[in-house]
């Protein structure tokens, strides 16, 4: 039986997409391994958003020849798409695998034998049209199931649409029957994710149904206690998704809305869907139906363009803004994007000090989002990590709670008192033990 062990980078949809893979080596006969654990075979599944997201693939593909003797080396992936003979000339790479392809790894490379090149299959990205779907298992306490790929705008910094190619969803009863499944393996909480989730309902380049259609349905599902939205656009966040989730007790009041300036000159310059005005709009209508949502922020600084006064113009915003947190990226210029060939880039300094500033004000953010919920219990999912001696869970809204140790509370709701912010800004909790034996 030969081992195998994977390696994800990026986002949570690459998390599901390796877990799928990984389930068929183990459906063929292979042993699924640690990656220090001396494997034959090494699965990267790469990211590309950033220029520091092809670094990391270069430095994994180096550790996996120290702790193994002439491994077997596949890099699949968004990198795997774009830059597919780059990749082949890494020292120790053994095949490469574009989007069309990675789902028929086992196929394409039966037997994993070496060969004196590297074997590459990478088709145009146009003809990544079949929507393959995948979903995470027992990797953490979350499932991370795929809903929809490929994304259809044209954002002049991103690279996902040459990478994953045109948007298409899976049908809401494929999505119905995998959560099911994931039920009956006593899953808690499913993650939707996509490139682009709320595009959900394209297939075979026609609209057959919306985001708000498919939550519907998987409310009623028996089994799964809490849904999450990934990252979803503010164009596509509707008034009647609000709603919705104000009122189901499966879905839960947390989103993450992609921002990436709060200058309009650079929004347009970004060739986003959307003005600031209507940003703006969604997260007041979001504080207004659900008042103890957790609303997390992408957003990227130094765009070509951006003056001081346009950053200045999106961290005032955003300090203003009722949000719980940001995740900031420093802009990466990415080969065959519009954004690359604009005019007046700015320095590398720059776009450190502008990220340094913005990622202060998440610290603070998220520390006001915390005291507001200090001394309220709240159900917290625990997962399957220890830390120092605790073990971690998030409440319905995103707060990470720590508690002490005990072997029994790994994937178990369980009511919580919020006690205070720790020193690494996580919040300390109590589990109400006389609580316990009835959950």
């Amino acid at each position: 039986m030969k081992k195998v062990a994977f390696h994800t980078l990026g986002c949570k949809l690459n998390f599901s997409e390796t877990s799928s893979i990984m389930r068929l080596f183990r459906e063929h006969g292979y042993q699924k391994v640690e990656f220090n654990d001396s494997p034959e075979i090494f699965v990267i599944n790469t990211c590309s958003v950033t220029d520091n997201a092809d670094k990391k693939c270069r430095q994994v593909v180096k550790d996996a020849r120290k702790v193994s003797e002439n491994p077997y080396i596949i890099v699949i992936g968004c990198y795997a798409q774009l830059k597919p003979q780059e990749i082949a000339s890494i020292p120790g790479v053994d095949a490469v695998l574009g989007a069309s392809e990675k789902f028929r790894l086992l196929e394409l490379l039966d037997g994993f034998e070496k060969h004196p090149k590297t074997v590459v299959y990478a088709k145009d990205i146009s003809e990544a049209t079949t929507f393959n779907h995948a979903y995470s298992m027992h990797d953490r306490t979350r499932t991370f199931l795929k809903i929809q790929d490929g994304c259809d705008y044209s954002c002049s910094f991103c690279t996902i649409p040459l990478a994953r190619g045109k948007s298409r969803s899976d049908s809401i009863g494929n999505v119905l029957r995998t959560a099911r499944t994931i039920a009956n393996n006593n899953v808690k909480e499913i993650v939707l994710t996509g490139v682009n989730t709320g595009d959900f309902g394209i297939r075979n380049g026609e609209r057959k149904y919306y985001l708000i259609d498919l939550i519907k349905e998987l409310d009623r599902i028996k089994g799964i206690e809490r849904f999450r939205i990934s990252s979803i656009e503010p164009n596509l966040i509707t008034e009647e998704i609000i709603s919705f989730v104000a009122n189901s007790n499966k879905f839960m009041p947390h989103f993450h809305i992609p921002l990436q300036s709060g200058s309009n000159k650079v929004l347009k310059l970004m060739r986003r869907r959307y003005l600031r005005n209507l940003y703006e709009d969604r997260i007041h209508r979001i504080n207004a139906s659900i008042p103890n949502a957790c609303t997390g922020v992408d957003v990227i600084v130094g765009f070509p363009g951006e003056t001081e006064e346009d950053f200045l113009e999106t961290y005032n915003f955003l300090n203003e803004l009722k949000v719980s947190y940001l995740h900031v990226f420093t802009y990466s210029e990415r080969p065959n994007t519009p954004a690359i060939n604009m005019e007046n880039a700015v320095s590398k300094d720059e776009r450190a000090k502008r990220s340094k500033m913005l990622r202060s004000l998440s610290v603070k953010k998220r520390r006001y989002f915390y005291e507001q919920f200090i001394g309220e219990t709240m159900d917290v999912l625990f997962e399957k990590d220890i830390e120092g001696g605790k073990i971690h869970g998030f409440t319905g809204n995103y707060i990470r709670v720590a508690v002490d140790y005990s072997p029994d509370l790994a994937n178990r709701i369980l009511p919580v008192t919020l006690l205070e912010i720790g020193a690494t800004g996580i919040m300390q909790g109590e589990i109400i033990r006389s609580k316990v034996a009835a959950v």
